[in-house]
């Protein structure tokens, strides 16, 4: 008997056999499961033991699209206003929700801890997939292994700003920020390592918090917090970064809301320890962009229509707009303590998923021999059954991260923002070789979720937005920058290209072959 394939009706189903979905065993999840890996040519080292909820809650709180824009808003405040961020936002859902849609299906033809650079060794052309996924390896790379620091850093100077609000008598400090964010990193690797095994139970105590905060910062600001004029949140637009046009300054603060969807293939580089990988992903990664797109829209609405004075709450003590916010809601320093610690945890929590997806996404990469010391990166242990060397790697780079903001937090800032406009190419890279696959005729991986007609219009819309995205991340806050505040993630960017170039020439050009060849050998 055989069944259909239960993913919405955005494209074709393809009809999927009962046998497929026969559990192999806890390491080997599915027989579809065993399938995939065999075809892909790679040993399955890790337990399976994520299944649909705890994956949901594990990308839902990755992306934590609410609690990103509240702790990324004053910059989309400063460029646009309410009106442009408002608007904004809409767009940007809609837009990378095509994104997310373009790469579930990939995940659904290949379901691999590689995630984009595996997609690109298998979609792109012959003569180019060598060097195009070996580009975008380093870029995952980067932008997944700097990922982890913004959790932390948030959690770290949102506990900051609550000192400030309840200790008149507190200085702010730069260097108490990067011990906090250091402490911070050091217990989500704690965890990572030590109470790995038990991280599936923890993404869905998270995700019942991430839904349960939710109502308790939302329903405080509707009963407490002040009414703001409609016609004003809605048609005024704010150039506060200078830039002589309102356009362009909104255009600027896309930045804010794209931030807060990024990152629905996290759960991608968890695919093999997901059981029923091909088919659950696509899934997760719809749902995730529908669920965390209808919570952030409601919650910036609210936030909006209770700021109160836009000119008070940008220049807050606390540095966070957020918690201004909520004070001057409440009325009580406690209750806007109460409610700031659900972004805090929130903010831990978001440490703790992307720890696991950066040092998955480094042991995948090295496995392929793309970085150097790939053979001690790729070790998973017996002990713990993890690949504890890349975590222990991803702690020492968030570790030296944070130290970044000692000297200044508007470059640690702007050195983050590197991260965005890494995983943004790697989105557009990886979307754009199936769509020329598409448009050359050329076959495409049997798979559970496909997009079928609409599978052009979907990745040209993905593919124009991240474009636009992308070149937006790299300019400063505001026109006319100084040395002290100019946006340098586009030489940090170049930089990594460069390293990344000299180190392929060098070295990787003779080893590394792609992930596609182990495909053709396995075959």
């Amino acid at each position: 008997m055989s069944k259909q394939a239960e993913i919405g009706n955005l494209g074709e189903v393809v009809p999927e056999s009962a046998s497929d979905d026969v559990v192999m065993g806890e390491k080997q999840g599915t027989s579809r499961d065993v399938e995939d890996m065999k075809r892909m040519g790679k040993e399955q080292l890790f337990k399976r033991n994520f299944g649909f909820l705890s994956i949901f809650g594990f990308a839902m709180i990755l992306m934590q699209t609410w609690q990103a824009l509240l702790g990324t808003i004053a910059f989309g405040l400063g460029n646009g206003g309410t009106a442009g961020l408002i608007y904004l936002y809409i767009i940007v859902v809609v837009f990378f929700t095509m994104v997310n849609i373009s790469m579930a299906e990939m995940a659904s033809m290949a379901p691999t801890a590689g995630g984009q650079y595996h997609w690109i060794s298998e979609f792109a052309p012959r003569s180019q997939q060598k060097l195009l996924s070996f580009i975008v390896g380093w870029l995952c790379t980067l932008g997944w292994q700097s990922g982890v620091s913004i959790g932390c850093f948030l959690a770290a100077t949102e506990i900051q700003g609550l000192i400030v609000l309840n200790n008149d008598s507190y200085v702010y400090e730069r260097w108490h920020g990067t011990l906090l964010t250091i402490a911070i990193v050091l217990f989500v690797a704690f965890f990572n390592t030590f109470l790995a095994k038990h991280l599936p139970l923890v993404e869905g105590m998270v995700l019942c918090l991430h839904v349960g905060g939710f109502i308790c910062i939302l329903v405080p600001l509707w009963v407490l917090g002040p009414r703001g004029n409609s016609h004003e949140i809605w048609t005024v637009f704010e150039d506060g970064g200078g830039w002589g046009s309102t356009g362009l300054a909104t255009l600027v603060g896309i930045i804010t809301p794209a931030t807060a969807f990024l990152g629905a293939d996290a759960a991608v580089h968890m695919a093999e320890e997901l059981r029923n990988a091909s088919k659950t992903l696509p899934k997760v990664m719809i749902w995730t962009s529908i669920v965390n797109g209808a919570l952030g829209f409601i919650m910036l609405i609210t936030f909006c229509y209770t700021l109160g004075d836009l000119d008070s709450v940008l220049s807050t003590p606390t540095g966070y707009p957020f918690i201004q916010v909520f004070y001057n809601a409440t009325g009580s320093k406690g209750g806007a303590t109460a409610m700031s610690c659900i972004l805090v945890l929130s903010a831990v929590a978001n440490g703790m998923t992307n720890m696991a997806t950066a040092s998955r996404q480094l042991f995948a990469f090295a496995r392929d021999k793309g970085l150097p010391f790939h053979t001690w990166f790729a070790t998973v242990g017996s002990r713990f059954e993890i690949p504890v060397n890349a975590v222990l790697f991803t702690v020492a780079f968030s570790v030296l991260f944070s130290l970044v903001n000692i000297g200044s937090t508007v470059a640690f800032n702007q050195i983050l923002s590197l991260g965005v406009a890494a995983l943004l190419s790697s989105y557009f890279i990886s979307i754009a070789c199936v769509t020329w696959r598409r448009l050359a005729h050329q076959p495409l991986l049997d798979r559970v979720f496909d997009l079928g007609r609409f599978g052009i219009p979907v990745n040209f819309a993905a593919l124009a937005f991240l474009l636009l995205a992308f070149v937006m991340s790299f300019f400063p806050g505001a026109a006319h920058p100084t040395p002290q505040t100019m946006n340098w993630s586009s030489l940090a960017y170049g930089a990594v290209i460069i390293i990344g170039g000299i180190y392929y020439v060098f070295w990787a050009r003779h080893h590394y072959v792609g992930p596609v060849e182990y495909v053709r050998k396995s075959a």
